[in-house]
């Protein structure tokens, strides 16, 4: 029988705060973080929104630590702290090896590689900085987490674009299900607030000049974000033994694969993924109350994600709670399922839908109750978390009360 993993522990940072009850507080408020980009080096883009974290908490962490850390694995540093302060645990030297943490990562440290590519290109320098491959790497912030708290236990990182956070989650549950940790710090991190970065995703034409409206009719496209969203993930007896206070039940994990298009996604990948969850968590689609869409606020993405819900879940499909939270903290890439999860697990705690924000017209194609502008209360006892990514790339996950 397959070990019972459970959440303890939660941390974020994105522009809607700086901590996970912040961030919560927010999404239920319905508040958009949506902005004009202040603080990044722009240049030339004709899309200059994002959502921003306008300025960091006091982490406290040392000048000589900070120069081997890009801004993607800072971010996730500060979330996991606050998840492992929450959790109340600590390393030592008679559990440090029983435990780990996998971050998901979807563009790594473009920060870096902007900084050291204008310095030689444009500036004339003939060197890069001395940190840059460690600080580049997609395994950096699972090694910085790791350091920041005495993990020693499975440690490595995870890419898969925008699913990056659901397959780190995944991971993270596996690794405690097969023995070989009790505790895993597991999430996803992402700062991709950067020029060039932008400029990519400029050139796709899908972002959106003003901001993001999930599955309403004039929605326009995507908007991109940056932030940080971890868990501490123990197994039930461990968590148990100590008197830990339990926050929700890592149910299941759907994991697919489209192979079909490396951007344009299908409706049988979504579908498999989530009737997979399903299956893996022992449950039946009329026992999910709550579903946090992928809602990137495209029109392919929305329409075809609605088509994917009406096929795995059928009739409850009209009784399900849907929204999409990136319509408040955009689209963070490799974080966006770590913040979603954050959504999930309060939505159970709470028993308040957050909204999708910025919705003004129905779209007959997306006809399914999506909880408008408005947070709604509804006892949540189970929710799931849809994360779907370019190169046809699905994770999905549920949770439920305890």
């Amino acid at each position: 029988m397959l070990k019972r993993v459970v959440i303890t522990g939660l941390g974020g940072i994105c522009g809607l705060g700086t901590n996970a009850p912040a961030i919560w507080n927010e999404m239920r408020a319905g508040r958009s973080a949506i902005g004009p980009i202040e603080n990044h080096s722009l240049h030339d883009l004709k899309v200059k929104i994002g959502c921003e974290i306008k300025a960091l908490p006091d982490h406290g962490i040392e000048r000589k630590q900070l120069v081997s850390m890009d801004r993607f694995s800072l971010l996730a540093v500060i979330a996991a702290r606050e998840a492992m302060q929450q959790s109340g645990l600590a390393a030592h030297a008679d559990n440090t090896y029983r435990m780990g943490t996998i971050v998901g990562v979807g563009v790594c440290g473009f920060e870096t590689i902007e900084e050291n590519y204008r310095a030689i290109l444009l500036e004339g320098k003939n060197r890069a900085g001395i940190f840059t491959v460690p600080r580049v790497m997609p395994g950096a912030a699972s090694g910085q987490v790791s350091m920041h708290l005495g993990l020693r236990g499975p440690v490595f990182g995870v890419t898969s674009a925008c699913s990056s956070s659901n397959h780190a989650i995944a991971s993270a549950v596996d690794q405690i299900r097969l023995g070989r940790a009790d505790v895993m710090v597991a999430g996803g991190t992402d700062a991709p607030l950067v020029w060039g970065v932008l400029k990519g995703w400029e050139a796709l034409r899908v972002l959106s000049p003003d901001t993001c409206r999930p599955f309403s009719a004039d929605r326009q496209g995507l908007v991109l974000g940056e932030g940080a969203g971890m868990a501490v993930l123990e197994s039930y007896d461990h968590a148990m033994a100590r008197g830990a206070t339990i926050l929700a039940e890592v149910a299941g994990a759907g994991l697919s694969a489209d192979a079909s298009d490396i951007v344009a996604p299908t409706v049988e990948g979504p579908e498999a993924a989530m009737r997979f969850c399903l299956a893996d968590a022992g449950l039946n689609p009329e026992d999910i109350d709550y579903l946090n869409a992928h809602g990137t606020g495209t029109k392919a993405n929305d329409q075809i994600e609605t088509t994917a819900i009406k096929h795995v879940f059928g009739e409850h499909a009209r009784a399900l709670s849907i929204s999409s939270t990136k319509s408040m903290h955009a689209h963070c890439l490799g974080a966006s399922g770590g913040l979603e999860m954050i959504a999930c697990v309060m939505a159970i705690r709470e028993g308040v839908v957050p909204p999708t924000a910025n919705y003004n017209e129905p779209d007959p194609d997306c006809d399914l109750d999506v909880t408008p502008n408005v947070a709604r209360e509804r006892k949540v006892r189970v929710a799931i978390s849809n994360g779907f990514a370019f190169g046809g790339t699905n994770a999905v996950l549920a949770f439920k009360a305890i």
